[in-house]
């Protein structure tokens, strides 16, 4: 009876070892754009409070259309987001080709959810008003049958590029009070 039990104590050991893998030794490793990616998404502002920069950032997000979902001033964090359409006119003319010729249904883009993360930071330990903001944008997107289709991180550089000149300008603003 003992070896049996021995046996299956073994048995259940070699397959609990067996199965555990290693994890790749790149898994901590960041890859080549990561530093390029966060400098694009981030900037920084010297001469005004992290209360000015916040509101300056609601408002430039608001006035791009987001809705304010979160917002915790304490923490530095803005979440936003905004709906629209995801019909593209090719995906549109290849449904109806598909239909007329072949008589099959199939999946389109429908809607998406643009969502956006900014955080506010210090940029010195010593230095009260200079703050670093780093904003992501991302989607995710809908098919007709309401089926999650896509989630993606957006890396245009124009995009972030015209965020932050609107930050930039909000921000004078606020700083100068007009």
């Amino acid at each position: 009876m003992r070896a049996v039990i021995a046996l299956s104590v073994a048995l259940i050991l070699g397959l609990c070892l067996g199965c555990a893998t290693a994890p790749p030794k790149d898994v901590l490793t960041f890859s080549a754009d990561t530093l390029e990616r966060r400098n694009l998404q981030t900037r920084r502002f010297d001469g005004i409070s992290e209360e000015a920069i916040l509101a300056a950032s609601a408002g430039v997000l608001q006035d791009l259309g987001f809705n304010l979902d979160e917002s915790e001033a304490t923490l530095g964090v803005i979440v936003a987001s905004k709906q629209r359409t995801a019909r593209e006119p090719l995906q549109m003319a290849r449904k109806i080709l598909l239909q007329l010729f072949l008589s099959v249904d199939s999946e389109v883009h429908d809607k998406q959810r643009i969502r956006v993360a900014l955080v506010s930071r210090p940029a010195d330990k010593l230095d009260d008003d200079s703050f670093q903001v780093r904003v992501t944008f991302q989607r995710v997107v809908w098919n007709t049958a309401d089926e999650v289709a896509a989630t993606e991180s957006i890396d245009e550089p124009d995009i972030y590029q015209q965020f932050f000149e609107r930050l930039s300008q909000s921000v004078f603003l606020e700083a100068h009070q007009i």
